[in-house]
């Protein structure tokens, strides 16, 4: 999908679509909160311990995780569509979703 390639721990993540109100309303983007649960598109290979060995992710591209309101740093890529993907530590990852 994306040729970004996130480095060390972080993880590259798709926000989730914004949903309609029960009675079909769409608020504008300024009224509405985003979405705090995206899809991880891209992994990088972890970061390095105190020893020198490299620390496995404990995310995989795929999985649909949850994320604080502020957290990451917001990019876009042509790639996508100028869609805006989110660049996330993680650490900043609160939950593997099922």
């Amino acid at each position: 999908m994306t040729k970004l390639k996130p480095l060390g721990n972080r993880v590259l993540v798709q926000r989730s679509k914004v949903k309609t109100s029960k009675g079909g309303i769409i608020l504008p983007d300024t009224a509405q909160e985003k979405p705090k649960e995206g899809k991880v598109v891209a992994c990088g290979p972890g970061k390095m311990n105190d020893d020198g060995q490299l620390e496995p992710m404990s995310v995989k591209i795929g999985d649909v995780v949850l994320f604080s309101a502020y957290a990451g740093t917001e990019v876009k890529s042509e790639e996508a569509n100028d869609e805006e993907l989110l660049v996330l530590s993680e650490d900043e990852i609160l939950v593997i979703v099922g």
